[in-house]
């Protein structure tokens, strides 16, 4: 099997071309759902260096010669290395029997690299979680008041907060105060299920 650089034609099923400025670089996409794994990728892992259609692996299927490209590499911040296939689950169960062969091939040659080969669907893609990064996203790199800051994380930490309280727990007004929380959680600093909507009772922990 041998990788190297190429680029394959656009999904079928929606085309939006464009690319997502991150914190280490840009990286491109081709569909909704591709725009919607860079996000994802980019609030689990501030850090993460992703690069759209890294390689071309090419195996043999009996007799035939194939290629296949994975969709991202994705190098995280802790060292370990990704290859993702991004796919609508609909499109992945109508082209199974094609695409198999080259997903166990993609898999043999990303764990003789040292990396991880995988598929993310619609279905884990499109969640709260991603809702969740697209509200926070633009607020990791906002400013906020250090001293509000450290208050709030200091009760966050000793005390049992819900995301209205700890709001009101906050020597401000509210807007500032809604300002505080919401760019400590957009920045780790503190802790919410990102599995479910983000709501007054939603407990905050300091991370």
């Amino acid at each position: 099997m041998e990788a190297k650089l190429r680029r394959i034609p656009l999904s079928r099923r929606s085309h939006v071309i464009g690319s997502q400025s991150l914190d280490t670089g840009v990286a491109e996409h081709e569909s909704a759902l591709e725009r919607d794994f860079v996000t994802l990728a980019s609030f689990a892992d501030p850090g993460a260096v992703v690069t759209a259609q890294p390689v071309t692996i090419r195996f043999r299927q009996g007799e035939q010669s194939r290629r296949y490209t994975p969709d991202f590499r994705v190098d995280w911040s802790t060292g370990s290395t990704d290859f993702v296939e991004v796919k609508y689950r609909a499109d992945l169960r109508a082209s199974w029997s094609n695409l198999r062969p080259a997903f166990a091939a993609a898999r043999r040659w990303a764990q003789e690299h040292g990396a991880r080969f995988r598929i993310a669907t619609d279905c884990g893609i499109r969640s709260a979680r991603l809702e969740a990064a697209k509200r926070l996203l633009p607020l990791r790199n906002a400013p906020v008041d250090p001293a509000l800051a450290e208050l709030a994380v200091a009760k966050a930490r000793t005390e049992k907060m819900d995301f209205v309280g700890l709001v009101d727990a906050l020597p401000a007004s509210r807007e500032v105060a809604l300002g505080v929380v919401w760019r400590l959680i957009a920045r780790g600093a503190l802790s919410v299920d990102l599995t479910a909507p983000i709501l007054p009772g939603s407990s905050v922990r300091a991370a």
